[in-house]
């Protein structure tokens, strides 16, 4: 490839190149870009730049070769020397130019003057004066000899020292300044130390060894910054684990406080009013949904005022005669039906405005109470009673804790039932009637004893409580045995009798607080079917809680039994089946 001096355009071949000169610059008017000359040929135009103005053309070039030279290495002489040989060749160019002592003026005079014949006599000259050089002086030193001829002697870039020449200068740069230079330097007799943290070289130890100390406190001050960092973050993650600590304690605190209010107002420890105010706000309700006349309420609310000023229920929601009606029921009728046994007789108490939701366990307390009034046997221990309301039935039991019974009990619900909807369950059916001399047992059926969670141990001991001889007596027995109180969760029931199907399937008899009296009375008609028994038959398959408690009388307690029972439930036990 052929590159063009003037414009640097590139050809590929020699005649290209000479077309290019010939339509692009020979024919075009040449203008020397020094003086202004023109009205001469393109080769005319380059003798004269070589020969009139080589030193202002070769200035760039001459800069950029001393650069080259003053920092050559060792290892490129070959072409340092070649290098040398063509600024020998430029100088001999500019001396052969003045020896000549042709001008541009004649060269216009004479408009026959050759280029080519006179730039072959100078080029003569020029290769006989540079064989002569060579022979004269080595290569090194005509490179100095040309740099002397043409500038100043060299400076030190690094302390301003002059030196004779460039190879001086090379020298005493090495020498003296070897630490500023990014390679050492092998030629240098001085010790060079390397750093060993970061391989920075130096020729002082002292220089060294500060430099090092510079390293270790950057090191030891990053240390530091590390340790401030890393005390920094622990602090942070133990702010947040004691921040997330206390969310979550404060959440549990809030959710006990909400569980143990939902307790408070399931078991009516909420101090929302008793049995009282419950009736009362009831009765206004039905007063303003208008179910109930002003005058009714006045009436009702006088009624309730009496009951509580004597203690005793008011009898509004008693059904009696329920256990002779089922006698002559299963006399006449029922075919399916085996055998029967019936408790004595009992009064249904069903719940009313005053304690629904609360009040089963204070109504089949009644409903006990009612029947052990009507037997004989009990008339040592309850004689002139009468079945009281719920508010003295509380107080009843309040008296009964005072006395010593069920401590803990007690303290479970405050020692204070008046006043509140709280639930009473077997420990305080046993406490009151113990407390009245009645005596009386637990038996907790804790957990299932036939398949499906079913409690068939439950019925079979039914069945052993009412019965002393199962073969051989009537259909129908009517027993001398008290009901039964029946617990489970939530809710509480009174067993009074049990049916043996021809099938040999057991069949409770319960009485229901939650029945209304509307539903209860179907059964004291004559002609009852047997559908309204479905109500009080509760079948295996129809307990099916995880527990169940049940309450049995048994007699009568002397004061001494009395003594000692209520000194046993300073620890409350209870029979356990299985």
């Amino acid at each position: 490839m052929l590159s063009c001096d003037i414009c640097g355009e590139t050809v590929t071949s020699e005649p290209d190149m000479k077309a290019h000169l010939l339509i692009v610059h020979m024919e075009n008017e040449v203008i020397c870009p020094f003086c202004k000359l023109s009205g001469v040929n393109y080769d005319e135009m380059c003798f004269h730049i070589e020969t009139a103005h080589f030193e202002q053309n070769a200035l760039g070039r001459n800069f950029e070769r001393i650069k080259r030279i003053q920092y050559g290495t060792s290892d490129n002489r070959k072409d340092n020397t070649q290098q040398c040989r063509m600024e020998i060749n430029s100088s001999i160019h500019s001396a052969s130019a003045s020896n000549s002592k042709v001008s541009a003026q004649s060269l216009l005079k004479d408009g026959t003057l050759k280029h080519k014949a006179f730039y072959s006599e100078n080029l003569t000259k020029s290769r006989k004066f540079l064989k002569s050089k060579e022979k004269q002086c080595d290569l090194s030193k005509i490179k100095g000899s040309v740099y002397d001829t043409m500038y100043s002697p060299p400076e030190c870039p690094f302390c301003g020292k002059i030196e004779d020449c460039t190879q001086d200068m090379e020298t005493h740069v090495k020498i003296k300044h070897a630490n500023l230079l990014d390679t050492p330097v092998e030629d240098c007799d001085q010790p060079l130390y390397d750093c060993p943290m970061c391989g920075l070289i130096f020729t002082n130890y002292h220089i060294l060894q500060e430099h090092v100390d510079l390293h270790l406190e950057e090191s030891s001050f990053r240390q530091g910054m590390d340790r401030v960092q890393c005390c920094r973050d622990l602090e942070l993650a133990h702010h947040l684990q004691q921040e997330e600590d206390r969310k979550r304690r404060s959440e549990e605190s809030r959710q006990e406080r909400e569980e143990f209010q939902k307790l408070q107002r399931q078991y009516g420890l909420d101090n929302s009013g008793g049995y009282k105010q419950q009736l009362l706000r009831s009765m206004e309700r039905e007063v303003d949904s208008g179910r109930m006349h002003p005058s009714e309420f006045h009436r009702r609310r006088a009624d309730m005022m009496e009951s509580l000023a004597i203690g005793i229920d008011d009898g509004k929601t008693k059904t009696s005669g329920i256990i002779e009606a089922l006698y002559r029921y299963y006399q006449n009728t029922a075919t399916d039906v085996r055998h029967v046994w019936l408790s004595t007789a009992v009064d249904h108490f069903h719940s009313s405005f005053g304690d629904k939701g609360w009040g089963c366990g204070y109504r089949n307390f009644q409903m006990l109470l009612s029947s052990l009034l009507q037997n004989d046997a009990y008339d040592d221990c309850l004689k002139g009673m009468s079945v009281p309301c719920i508010p003295k039935i509380q107080s009843m039991i309040e008296d009964a804790w005072r006395e010593g019974f069920d401590p803990q009990g007690a303290s479970q619900l405050n020692n204070r039932l008046q006043g509140t909807k709280a639930w009473i369950g077997a420990c305080e059916i046993y406490t009151l009637l113990t407390s009245l001399r009645v005596k009386c047992h637990i038996v907790d059926f804790h957990k299932s004893t036939g398949p499906l969670g079913t409690h068939p141990r439950l019925f079979e001991w039914v069945l052993n409580y009412y019965s002393s001889e199962r073969e051989g007596g009537p259909k129908v027995a009517c027993t001398s045995k008290p009901p039964v109180y029946l617990q489970h969760q939530g809710h509480s029931r009174t067993v009074v009798g049990i049916e043996e199907r021809k099938n040999r399937t057991l069949c409770l008899l319960i009485f229901d607080p939650g029945c209304p009296s509307r539903e209860m009375q179907k059964l004291l008609k004559q002609d009852m079917e047997t559908s309204n028994l479905k109500q009080l038959r509760k079948f295996v398959g129809n307990l099916k809680h995880k527990q169940y408690q049940i309450v049995a009388v048994e007699g009568v307690l002397t004061a001494e039994e009395k003594i000692a029972r209520r000194q046993a439930s300073q620890v409350f036990t209870a029979e356990k089946i299985p």
